[in-house]
């Protein structure tokens, strides 16, 4: 029989293994963006070498078995997403993300509500992420706004991972990796994210860092959509909302922030008056005033009028006539990954790789964030 002394060293040494091993697994950074057939931007066009993570969207959530699934109509592109975008860099990694937008918000509540559903949506997405050799998967619920709901969530994420780590035991497979993409702030409705079950089951979140202001919501005045700080008169802004997940229990490296690749174009009621927060009256351009950082370009050079950054709560905007746009241009998403940086942010997320502008603002990013 062996000493207390010898189990005390061989103890030692299984937990130090054991540490290299889960370190050897963690991701150093996230240079991360979405892409979607919706987009019409083709997979093979885009330069994965700016990026080190890119989430296929989406995935949907059959509402009567509860299963995850991919329509007819993506199978192909995302059977060889992986495949295509490891062409031009074979190190990417790839996450098939499940929902999106205001997509299935009642499904993912019933289905999170019943351990049975739950395993039929796990075992199902499992399997789904493994036959289109994907990397990891993500949820995009957005977003859970009940006490009830909070509670499911977080009870989906815990057996979720314990699945995802019983697979890989299993199959011999690398680990998938497991994200969620949630609201810009722990703090949602005043109820709160199961920040534990987050911290324990998911490998980042991509905190949603955007959409504060929008003519569709918020139609009688122009805003910052992505705001880094607050104005004079407090607000809504990223850093709040990191600042807010920090002070809940999450680590800053479990954090990824999001930056839009889009902006929101406004009405003006007065083309004399055109600065932030300026009377408007509702949306131009597009039926909910969305407009892709590429066309927003072709806006500018079309009417040969100003691109201007405000340093102060790092955002941009242009006009011409009526027409005001609010958008990230490339200083201000310089400064914002430079900021993820010093907070130690994991890294940094994009929606989306379609409505970029010749890889302007996806080459910016990656050279703030550096190697």
């Amino acid at each position: 029989m062996a000493s207390r002394a010898s189990l005390t060293f061989l103890s030692s040494i299984f937990f130090f293994l054991l540490s290299l091993q889960l370190c050897a697994g963690q991701t150093s950074n996230v240079k991360g963006v979405y892409w979607f057939p919706g987009s019409e931007f083709p997979v093979s066009s885009i330069d994965s070498t700016l990026f080190t993570h890119i989430f296929c969207a989406f995935a949907d959530l059959n509402s009567t078995t509860y299963e995850v699934t991919i329509s007819s109509s993506n199978a192909a592109q995302f059977k060889n997403f992986t495949q295509t975008v490891q062409q031009k860099n074979p190190s990417v990694k790839t996450l098939l993300s499940i929902g999106g937008g205001n997509a299935y918000t009642e499904d993912f509540a019933a289905m999170a509500s019943q351990a049975s559903r739950r395993k039929s949506f796990i075992d199902s997405s499992i399997s789904l992420a493994r036959s289109n050799s994907f990397h990891g998967l993500d949820l995009d619920w957005e977003y859970p706004n009940t006490t009830e709901k909070f509670t499911n969530f977080g009870t989906l994420l815990t057996e979720w991972r314990a699945a995802i780590a019983a697979e890989s035991r299993t199959s011999g497979n690398e680990t998938l990796l497991l994200t969620a993409a949630v609201f810009r702030s722990s703090d949602y409705y005043s109820l709160n994210y199961p920040v534990q079950a987050i911290s324990n089951s998911l490998d980042w979140i991509n905190a949603m860092t955007y959409d504060y202001y929008g003519p569709t919501w918020s139609p009688s005045s122009t805003g910052p959509p992505a705001a880094l700080y607050s104005g004079s008169s407090g607000q809504i802004n990223g850093d709040a909302g990191i600042r807010d997940w920090i002070q809940s229990g999450l680590s800053a490296n479990k954090i990824v922030l999001g930056l839009p690749f889009y902006g929101y174009a406004w009405r003006l009621v007065n083309a004399t008056n055109h600065g932030l927060f300026a009377p408007a009256n509702g949306t131009a351009l597009t039926a909910d005033g969305s407009i892709g950082y590429a066309q927003i370009r072709n806006f500018i050079r079309e009417n040969v009028t100003m691109a201007i950054h405000n340093g102060s709560v790092v955002t941009d905007y242009t006009y011409y006539g009526t027409t005001w746009i609010g958008y990230d241009d490339t200083q201000s998403v310089s400064t914002k990954v430079s900021y993820a940086k010093a907070k130690g942010l994991l890294g940094y997320f994009a929606w989306h790789v379609g409505a970029d502008s010749n890889w302007a603002l996806s080459q910016t990013a990656s050279i703030a964030w550096g190697s």
